[in-house]
């Protein structure tokens, strides 16, 4: 499979993952509810590992796109950055996700801690991979560029599209 396919295929799972991971799990800390706790700890696991391949196929997919027309290589270089540090996050909150899943599973004390790390580290990863997200659009989206809708042709009158000018009437 293409890495640039591959990268884009995957890049939405983290992003999505993320955000209603925290939200799931805060809704679950809110209800005290033990199996949404787990749920909600799993899908910040999965998103964590899925985080993995999107980061690994980022430098081939930029390799397939940079000599594009229309693509900015500075572009490309906020986006890595920003996905470094977003992968670096996502890869805590993982991390802790799994100990707080396996922590709730022994009945541990540490549990309620461990669960409580891991909403507020996943808020902060969330964020950081929707603004990675955010760099990564407009790499070959142009109309996104400038926050506005693509740049739309002039309006002609019929006389101009016939190619008449006011000399011809």
């Amino acid at each position: 499979m293409d890495p640039v396919y591959l990268h884009l295929l995957l890049n939405h799972i983290p992003v999505l993952g993320g955000i209603f991971g925290v939200l799931l799990l805060a809704y679950a800390m809110f209800r005290k509810s033990d199996e949404l706790k787990n749920v909600s700890l799993l899908l910040l696991v999965f998103s964590a590992l899925v985080t993995i391949p999107v980061y690994l196929t980022g430098e081939p997919a930029e390799e397939g796109v940079e000599h594009l027309a229309g693509v900015s290589h500075d572009l490309i270089e906020l986006h890595e950055d920003a996905a470094k540090l977003a992968m670096i996050f996502m890869m805590v909150t993982g991390a802790v996700s799994l100990l707080g899943f396996i922590f709730m599973k022994i009945k541990s004390s540490a549990a309620k801690w461990l669960v409580l790390a891991a909403l507020v580290i996943g808020i902060v990863s969330a964020g950081l991979m929707a603004r990675t997200a955010s760099l990564g659009g407009p790499i070959r989206h142009s109309e996104i560029r400038t926050g506005g809708a693509a740049p739309q042709q002039e309006n002609r009158t019929s006389d101009q599209k016939q190619g008449k000018t006011k000399d011809d009437h």
